[in-house]
């Protein structure tokens, strides 16, 4: 074999290398935060301090449980533009039942039952009347707003007891408590979505949902459990950040559906559904929370972060759509 053969084997090989590691989503995520980590710390030293690092793991604390949700709900073709309002409800229902001297346990349960009847209704609304689930959670976004504005008469419920707020502002080992059930959260989704038989039955439908039901596969049942779990899931998040700041607020929550969803196209879901991972979605949150950190520390207008979420937004998406175009010329050629 001669020289110039040999080195092109390296390079053939070198090549298959680098095309196994940034055709795995994740892989080409942590590339990028390493990279981002590595320039802001040698710009601003804060960026890699432990108070920073924590501060952005809080932030975080309250969008990766819905974004874990959304995931999984894109996974299986659908969407939930409902998450913010279902957060703040949750919130502002947990504050009216400590106000009126319900113990926290039982207060925190009828915070996320009303979540989950937010998600029922949902479910119901996609699965068994057929309404699409942008204009259905669009709808629900509004009356769910409306809703906890006149519960709330549109105040702030204020003053939580101590028995609540340590939920959101206990420690352990120096970190938050809505630190572990973020890890908790990310760590049983991912591996119940990668191992799980019962989650798994989402690619099916997300890929085709007609081939899906005539497998067996109780599509309708799977559409009306996703949403209920989604809308837990933004119930919890609702809880923690109540907890947090002591305060149960109307206004929370606003914008919450485009970041999760923008959080979970970069990990790798797909708006067609049939793709995407837990762990992917943290990763796609995880890069969205550095980088509004970075501007924060670069002084940048907090109004040019919405704007960069936007861009971020479209730019997955189209993303998104080049992929689907891509498989759709391959499928064919084979065809």
């Amino acid at each position: 074999m001669t020289e110039w053969s040999v080195n092109m084997s390296k390079v053939q090989k070198f090549n298959k290398v680098l095309k196994f590691i940034f055709g795995i989503r994740e892989m080409t995520l942590i590339l990028i935060l390493l990279v981002i980590s590595i320039i802001m710390a040698s710009i601003s030293p804060i960026f890699i301090s432990p108070l920073n690092i924590r501060a952005i793991l809080m932030a975080l604390s309250v969008d990766v449980p819905v974004v874990v949700g959304m995931a999984i709900l894109l996974i299986s073709g659908g969407l939930d533009l409902s998450v913010g309002s279902t957060l703040a409800f949750t919130g502002v229902v947990t504050g009216l039942s400590l106000s009126a001297g319900i113990p926290a346990p039982i207060s925190i349960i009828f915070g996320l039952l009303a979540a989950l009847g937010v998600g029922l209704v949902n479910g119901l609304l996609v699965a068994k009347v057929g309404i699409n689930p942008f204009i259905a959670t669009l709808g629900m976004m509004s009356v769910v707003r409306g809703l906890l504005l006149v519960l709330s008469r549109g105040r702030a419920v204020l003053n939580l007891p101590k028995s609540f707020t340590i939920i959101g502002q206990g420690t352990l080992f120096g970190l938050q408590y809505p630190i572990y059930v973020m890890a908790i959260i990310i760590i049983i989704g991912d591996i119940l979505v990668r191992n799980s038989r019962f989650f798994r039955q989402n690619y099916y439908i997300g890929s085709n949902e007609k081939a899906a039901r005539l497998t067996g596969i109780n599509v309708d049942q799977m559409k009306i459990f996703n949403f209920c779990h989604t809308a837990f899931l933004a119930g919890i998040s609702g809880l923690l950040i109540t907890a947090r700041f002591g305060s149960a607020s109307v206004t929370v929550g606003d914008g919450l559906e485009l970041k999760v969803i923008t959080a979970a196209i970069i990990g790798g879901a797909s708006l067609s559904g049939g793709e995407g991972s837990v762990s992917g979605a943290f990763l796609g949150a995880l890069l969205m929370a550095v980088i509004a950190n970075a501007l924060n520390l670069l002084g940048v207008d907090v109004f040019w972060q919405t704007l960069i979420t936007g861009v971020l937004l479209i730019t997955a998406v189209v993303i998104d759509e080049v992929n689907e175009r891509r498989k759709k010329i391959r499928t064919n050629s084979y065809s």
